[in-house]
């Protein structure tokens, strides 16, 4: 590795960054020889208390339907978001920092797992429970998962990484940003496509 690092500030329940997954996995695939990729807990809607009104509901739906159109990725809308669902991005970005915590080669993959659940599947990724199955089928212990996802440490680690990109500047996901011995360059804010991004990444590379 030649010292180069990209950095993707993302949410798992971002809908336009369940649009990019399959563009950051390409990525992550074909420049694997070429740079470091790292994944920045950007912080969408964390915190949250109050359960969702309908006409958010309906507001977030549109984008949803927006990022399929753009994407093709697979959403299921009827009964997405039900009566009293709380919006809640804490829960499931501090799952990804405990998987990270746990077993790092997992973070990508469950992370998707995530996005998939909450999209397709319609499962509560706000709920422990929920987010303990899902650390299963990346092959990490329910209980060990649950204990380092109650923890102190995890809570203020993915406190961090919240700051981290607010420190950036960064407020909208997803956002791609290189780094390499000269400093940092955004290449991406917000959605684009692997064309759009390819020739960019390669550029920079080449720099």
């Amino acid at each position: 590795m030649n010292g180069k690092t990209l950095w993707y500030l993302a949410d798992p329940m971002c809908s336009w960054c369940w649009g990019f997954a399959p563009v950051i996995e390409a990525i992550r695939q074909n420049y694997r020889d070429q740079l470091n990729v790292e994944l920045v807990l950007g912080g969408l809607r964390p915190g949250t208390k109050m359960p969702m009104g309908s006409v958010q509901r309906e507001e977030i739906l549109h984008h949803w339907q927006a990022v399929q159109r753009r994407t093709g990725q697979p959403f299921r809308f009827e009964g997405a978001m039900p009566e009293g669902f709380i919006y809640d991005t804490e829960p499931a970005s501090r799952a990804v920092v405990a998987i990270s915590t746990i077993n790092p080669e997992t973070t990508f993959p469950f992370f998707k797992a995530i996005q998939s659940a909450f999209y397709v599947e319609q499962a509560d990724v706000t709920k422990p429970d929920v987010l303990a199955l899902l650390a299963v089928s990346v092959g990490v212990d329910a209980q060990h998962f649950l204990q380092i996802f109650e923890s102190d440490a995890a809570k203020n680690q993915t406190l961090a990484h919240f700051h981290k990109a607010r420190q950036w500047g960064i407020h909208a996901f997803p956002t791609v940003i290189v780094q390499n011995a000269t400093g940092y360059t955004l290449l991406a804010s917000g959605y684009c496509s692997l064309e759009q991004l390819r020739p960019q990444l390669d550029t920079w590379l080449e720099t």
